[in-house]
């Protein structure tokens, strides 16, 4: 059961949206983190709950922002995140990671490959939204406009 197709549309009356990924192996993880995405205004979400499901999207679709678990099955989140890093169209994408790994080793990794936040789960609903929110409004940050 394939689950790239957004889960959120925008509002047909809506200028602006921004897709925003979720990459995470465990479905009610996906679908929490879903939801709390939720609350920013104007998202489309995709959910990937593999590491190739979510390379193969990001080499194909741009995203505003993208939420990265580390700890998962396949070739894992850091490869993930050098893969993004690696080639367009999701070379300069904010990532944020969210993952229960909480060492500085690993978070130092991360911020080494460009992060632009690091959430350590269980995650605090509002830290998170506020993350997606300062992500989106980065300026020239591109918007997809529907049309």
């Amino acid at each position: 059961m394939p689950e790239s197709k957004p889960q959120i549309e925008p509002s047909p009356d809506s200028a602006a949206h921004h897709r925003v990924l979720i990459v995470d192996d465990e479905e009610s993880m996906r679908l929490l983190l879903g939801r709390t995405v939720e609350a920013v205004p104007n998202v489309e979400i995709t959910l990937a709950g593999t590491c190739e499901e979510a390379l193969h999207l990001v080499g194909s679709r741009t995203y505003h922002v993208i939420l990265l678990d580390l700890l998962m099955p396949g070739v894992g989140g850091i490869e993930v995140l050098k893969g993004i890093r690696s080639a367009p169209p999701n070379r300069a994408t904010p990532v944020i990671i969210v993952s229960v790994m909480a060492d500085e080793d690993t978070k130092n990794v991360c911020r080494s490959l460009g992060i632009s936040d690091y959430i350590v789960k269980p995650i605090v609903r509002e830290s998170l939204v506020a993350s997606v929110k300062a992500q989106i409004a980065v300026p020239n940050r591109p918007t997809t406009t529907r049309g």
